[in-house]
């Protein structure tokens, strides 16, 4: 009788191929001892968050009173109300008078700056700062930039200006000073939607006298212009189209 080892009546002895079992512990005990690399993972977080939109924090500081002189010969004395204009803690401009809201993203608020009133043969060991109105900024509440706004003809000393959506409206002046203009520009056109000759320049002393700022009303959307005390001029805006509203229109519809 064969031995109890042969294998299939050979007489070799048979070859023992031992299993391996792991337990749930062993297997644990296993990968403590080998854990998975977590780098790669780290890497992939840190890209996200690298990618990520940084927020910016766009805020205005505390108001200071300064002197504005005007008239030709800069006698007369008026007060400004400057304010700093804060992106994430960095000064960027001086700002006066109120902002307003485009949309929930843009605003837009009006400029004021510094020019050195030195002359050349003064020796003065610092510059003799006076205040100036400026135009205005386009403020960008998401990528924090801060851009002037292109204005054709606008007069920084004469322009009252008048905000509705993203269209702006005021009386603007000729390069030469001899002509004044009902103007109506929208952000992000090169051209203004309305640009209307309404006659000479005044040319008064005094800033803002050439007409106070337009009034706007909607539905529709109009603008009304008075660059002289019962001199009323309407214009409606249908898109990037102006037309003008005469009296007998407005009289129609103010009945309706």
């Amino acid at each position: 009788m064969g031995s109890r080892f042969s294998h299939l009546g050979t007489g070799k002895p048979a070859m023992c191929h031992p299993t391996l079992i792991l337990s749930s512990s062993s297997a644990n005990a296993e990968g403590m001892r080998h854990p998975k690399p977590l780098f790669p993972l780290v890497l992939l977080l840190a890209g996200v968050a690298l990618g990520a939109p940084k927020p910016h924090v766009i805020s205005f500081g505390k108001p200071t009173t300064v002197k504005w002189f005007v008239s030709p010969d800069e006698s007369k004395a008026l007060d400004l109300k400057i304010r700093p204009l804060y992106v994430d803690g960095r000064l960027k401009e001086s700002t006066l008078g109120a902002a307003h809201d485009v949309t929930d993203r843009l605003f837009v608020v009006r400029r004021a700056f510094r020019v050195n009133d030195l002359l050349p043969e003064e020796t003065a060991s610092s510059p003799r700062w006076r205040w100036q109105r400026g135009g205005w900024l386009l403020v960008d509440r998401v990528t924090g930039r801060v851009s002037q706004i292109a204005l054709p003809e606008f007069d920084p000393y004469y322009s009252v200006a008048s905000w509705y959506r993203d269209y702006i409206a005021y009386c603007g002046v000729s390069e030469g000073g001899k002509t004044v203009y009902a103007v109506v520009t929208q952000l992000g056109r090169r051209k203004p939607v309305l640009k209307k000759a309404l006659g000479e320049a005044s040319a008064h002393d005094l800033p803002d006298s050439e007409c106070p700022a337009p009034a706007w009303q909607r539905q529709p959307a109009r603008v009304t212009f008075e660059p002289a005390p019962g001199q009323k001029l309407t214009y409606s805006l249908r898109g990037h189209v102006v037309d003008v509203v005469n009296d007998e229109d407005a009289e129609q519809e103010a009945a309706e």
